[in-house]
Formats: structure tokens, C-alpha cells, sequence
């Protein structure tokens, strides 16, 4: 037995459909473009450290 409350997937989807678009705010992109940055910034110093101090070969 299901429960009455509990919407289903295709409730769900109608309710989805019905959203309008919401674009992102600038300040969202800012956040998304600083982290992305920060990682690749954090991914080139585990490259350096990792070839520093750890040497192939």
C-alpha cells in the first residue's frame, strides 16, 4: 500500500515541468568559475608536489 502523501515520479515530473527557468545569478557564476579555478590551481600543485618530491624513476 502506498502512501497518500508521497507524490509520484510522474507528480513529480508535472510539478518539474511547471517550473519556470531561473538563469543563474552573477554572483552564482562567479562562485562556479572560482571553484573550478581553485581546483584546477590545487590540481597543478599536486602535480608539482608529487613530481618533487617524488620522482619517477
Amino acid at each position: 500500500m502506498s502512501d497518500p502523501t508521497r507524490p509520484t515520479d510522474a507528480d513529480t515530473a508535472r510539478e518539474l515541468r511547471q517550473q519556470a527557468h531561473e538563469p543563474l545569478l552573477p554572483v552564482e557564476k562567479q562562485l562556479i568559475a572560482g571553484s573550478l579555478l581553485l581546483g584546477l590551481a590545487l590540481l597543478g600543485l599536486l602535480l608539482w608536489a608529487c613530481r618533487t618530491y617524488f620522482p619517477a624513476g
